[in-house]
């Protein structure tokens, strides 16, 4: 079974191939969906015809209106909200991350309401909900086989091609739209997967009588022609379908905001809409009853001067009534009727006036004007009308009368009518573009750790387990002759006393082979969706089989902080390893260890004397650094520097550790970066514990605790215990610091390099409060509790927890656990008390309580992720750090990268 889940687990990764199959599968389901909608509201609209042919068209064309306008705008109301209107500004808001999702619900509501809303006569098309319907079928399809976020985002895309190219048996149409409208991307999977789906939607949807304008036919017996002495009126066709098109542009966006200020239900609307649109039809020709063959009419040039009028008013007028109700159909179908009568109109003016031309020619030529101008895709426009007629007589009228018409447009009506829809229903595409930010900019290869430590592939078992243990990783990539073979984990070792293997075994046995990896070129947004598709911290990197480095959560949260940070500097190469220039050693006789990273005289006392008491509590070692930075233009193991001052504050450390009977070993690090240095420390010396002291404020912007302090809490592997002093110990330093100058401004508070001729006295450690949440943090703290409350004499500790006034009766359960843990368990001497506190908020509640009570230490439990997120809201140690006189002490439990 373990192995079937790893086969299916490798097969279903994002990868080329998958695109295509992908692709292949979306244009087929695109055409038969575009013509299951074809047959079934040709089928519904023929019927009203033929009905309106035996009864009184009056009463039968109304009451279609109404009754199936109704129904359908009840099906998207009850079932899918999002498959009323066109469907396109709903696919261009799903590709640009800012509106609801899309799914097979939402495409089988489109097809049904609307086969209901044009076979009832509203004068809306299908093109457009074939679109939504493609796009949503696709978007199903990448949950099924869970896809990148920008693999979904083009299999969407192709969908929504596909859904056009079948509507229209217009593939290169299909593709055209996607790039110019949809994606305006010109990328090798945006074209590759769209042609493929596109192609494959007309085929199938021509082989299946999906056909929607196959103009070649109509056009057999009425020939198209152009001359240069008809350039003035196809100018002036293109400035008619811009003025027009223009003024339909506004009369849509007015007709939307009119149905909303009546304050009626989407099927009220719909209904009311197929009412009017009924009666008006009932009115009119009985040509003007069936649009598609209004439009052959039209083109075919046996409609009169009138005719041809009549149709243009009717059809805009008609258009505007419909789609404002948010009767779910499209406006490229009316948008050629629309054009081809105005054209034909021109062209028949040009005939009477001069006695030439082909009014089937300036009806094609309009409907490509008017088509670029209401959708704003001019290409797309030729495209359209040149695949439904393969007729090159038409590409120059095409292009004089669509670029003329849109040029106009542009200035008259600018941007795009699917945007202003959305804009109306308060979505703006080009702000909610924009958070990406650094995903997609950023790649693997500028974050990834490019030091990766490995195990060979013929390693034994013996051998691996040795390695687990040198190391705090809870796994290693395997290599091969420098080439990825396959991961190993704890998990993966723990399992071989099941299988009995010996220890000689080679570690191919137990590894994961052909693990997820990732290349250096990856976006950081593709990177983010394999780490949680996959549920992995890390990922091999990896170009050509070769292993080029590692990438991590953490990688990436840093890179995050950073640019929340507005730090500019380039995230890219990473700095060299430091290099230990003294150290000395004692026997390694403890359980543990913990590291204290000393570098201010005035603070390093208290810190060692806490450090010390957790120490002796647990039985642990000290390990004391100290940090000297040097410039990253020079190698930390070829620079000269002076460790004079540094060994004379470590032997501080060694005579305070020598007092408490407590091995100490300390170490000199010239490094690049302070938090790497120390972040190296902890790796190789196997840290169980961090303690270091720091300022409670930074004037970093954006920082919680500063740059080191920062990195370190979200990065260091075991507790991490953070020491904020009492103000009065920290003032006036100005004049009395001797700074080294080669460490730059700001850092921690434990990490400056600052010398004065005195320690400042020791601060009282006798009234302790510790308030709780519950959290681990929080139980991180409280195991610490009893060895730092042995640094007073009579200690007197008070557990509190805020709790918000509206609660009537608070759960103490906490609280109580807390005290039965220090008072029972670890036998805690001195006095132990409980107390909730009622306030709005936890800081400020907090504050007035050690303000009034006078406390002398706050022990807070803190969050990791909970800091980086609340780094601009503002975050709670910290703001109880800057605002008491107190020493406050931040414990953050052990994580795992």
């Amino acid at each position: 079974m373990p192995v079937l889940r790893q086969y299916l687990r490798h097969w279903m990764r994002p990868r080329r191939t998958s695109a295509i199959a992908e692709a292949c599968l979306i244009g087929l389901v695109a055409a038969l969906s575009a013509v299951l909608l074809k047959a079934g509201s040709g089928w519904f609209g023929a019927m009203r015809v033929h009905q309106s042919n035996l009864f009184p068209a009056w009463i039968l064309l109304p009451s279609f209106g109404l009754t199936f306008g109704y129904l359908s705008g009840l099906l998207v109301e009850r079932l899918a909200p999002e498959a009323s209107g066109s469907g396109i500004p709903h696919v261009k808001a799903v590709l640009a991350n800012a509106a609801t999702d899309i799914s097979w619900r939402t495409a089988g509501v489109k097809l049904l309401a609307s086969t209901l809303a044009i076979g009832s006569g509203l004068t809306v098309g299908r093109q457009g909900p074939t679109v939504h319907i493609g796009a949503a079928l696709a978007a199903q399809f990448s949950r099924w086989v869970p896809t990148s976020p920008d693999h979904r985002r083009q299999m969407i895309a192709a969908g929504a091609g596909a859904g056009l190219a079948a509507a229209f048996n217009a593939p290169i149409t299909g593709v055209l739209f996607v790039v110019e409208e949809l994606l305006r991307d010109l990328s090798s999977l945006t074209l590759g997967t769209a042609i493929l789906a596109s192609f494959i939607g007309a085929v199938v949807s021509r082989i299946l009588g999906g056909r929607s304008l196959d103009l070649s036919l109509v056009l057999t017996a009425h020939s198209t022609s152009f001359s240069l002495i008809e350039l003035p009126f196809f100018l002036l066709l293109g400035i008619l379908a811009g003025l027009l098109g223009s003024l339909f542009h506004r009369g849509i966006i007015a007709s939307l905001k009119f149905y909303r200020q009546l304050h009626i239900s989407l099927s009220l609307r719909i209904a009311l809409a197929g009412l009017i649109s009924g009666m008006a039809i009932a009115l009119l020709p009985p040509t003007f009853r069936d649009n598609s063959g209004l439009r052959e009419f039209l083109i075919t040039g046996d409609a009169s001067l009138e005719l041809a009028a009549i149709a243009f008013v009717a059809q805009f007028s008609l258009t505007l009534v419909a789609f404002g109700s948010g009767a779910p159909g499209g406006l490229f179908a009316p948008s050629l009727i629309i054009g081809s009568a105005l054209g034909y109109v021109v062209g028949l003016t040009e005939f009477y006036v001069l006695g030439i031309g082909s009014p089937a020619t300036y009806a094609l030529a309009g409907m490509g004007a008017f088509f670029s101008v209401v959708s704003k895709v001019p290409i797309t426009a030729i495209a359209i009308v040149f695949e439904m007629t393969t007729d090159f007589n038409l590409v120059l009228p095409l292009m004089i009368g669509s670029v003329t018409a849109y040029l106009i447009a542009e200035r008259l009506a600018p941007g795009s009518i699917y945007d202003k829809i959305l804009q109306l229903n308060g979505i703006n595409l080009e702000s909610a573009a924009t958070p990406k930010g650094f995903l997609a900019e950023l790649t693997a290869e500028d974050v990834m750790q490019r030091r990766v430590e490995t195990l060979g592939a013929q390693m034994t078992l013996d051998e691996a387990v040795q390695a687990f243990s040198r190391s705090h990783h809870r796994g290693f990539p395997v290599v091969d002759n420098s080439k990825l073979v396959g991961i190993i984990t704890q998990t993966d070792l723990a399992k071989t006393r099941d299988r009995s293997l010996p220890g000689n075994a080679p570690i191919s046995e137990v590894m994961t082979p052909q693990p997820v990896t990732v290349s250096p070129h990856a976006t950081l947004a593709h990177v983010l969706y394999l780490l949680d598709r996959y549920q992995l911290s890390r990922l091999p990197v990896v170009e050509n089989r070769r292993m080029v480095g590692i990438i991590t959560r953490a990688d990436i949260i840093r890179v995050e902080a950073d640019k929340l940070n507005g730090e500019t500097e380039q995230t890219g190469p990473q700095p060299e390893p430091s290099y230990i220039v003294y150290q000395t050693r004692s026997p390694s006789t403890g359980r543990g260890r913990i590291l204290v990273p000393i570098a201010n005289p005035q603070t390093a006392e208290s810190l060692l004397q806490m450090a010390a008491a957790i120490a002796r509590d647990r039985d642990y070692e000290l390990e004391c650094i100290q940090v000297i930075l040097v410039s990253r233009r020079s190698s930390p193991a070829e620079t000269s520097v002076q460790t004079g001052k540094s060994r004379k504050l470590l032997r501080q450390a060694e005579v305070i550790a020598k007092k408490q009977k407590i091995p100490v070993h300390t170490q000199i690090r010239v490094a690049h970066d302070t938090a790497q240095a120390i972040l190296e420390t902890i790796k190789e010396q196997h840290i169980d514990i961090l303690l270091m002291g720091w300022k409670g404020n930074t004037i970093t912007p954006g920082r919680i605790f500063g740059n080191v302090v920062d990195t370190l809490i979200r990065q260091a592997p075991c507790d991490v215990v953070l020491v904020k002093l009492p103000e009065d110990r920290q003032e006036a330093r100005g004049e009395k610091q001797e700074a080294f100058s080669q460490l730059p401004s700001p850092t921690p508070d434990s990490l400056v390099r600052a010398h004065s001729s005195a320690p400042l006295p020791t601060p009282s450690f006798n009234r302790w409060l510790v308030p709780m949440a519950g959290g681990p943090n929080a139980k991180a703290a409280i195991k610490l509790l009893p060895a730092l409350a042995s640094l007073g004499e009579e200690p007197e500790i008070q557990l509190c927890q805020v709790f918000e006034s509206k609660e009537a009766k608070p759960d103490l359960s906490v609280l109580q656990q807390a005290i039965r843990y220090l008072v029972k368990y670890r036998q805690l001497s001195g006095k132990v008390t409980a107390v909730p506190v009622v306030s709005s908020s936890v800081a400020d509640g907090l504050i007035n309580l050690v303000k009034t009570e006078d406390f002398d230490v706050v022990v807070l439990g803190a969050s990791r992720e909970g800091m980086l997120q609340n780094a601009i809201k503002g975050n709670i140690p910290a703001q109880i750090a800057n605002r008491v006189d107190s020493t406050v002490i931040l414990v953050r439990g052990e994580i795992d990268k």
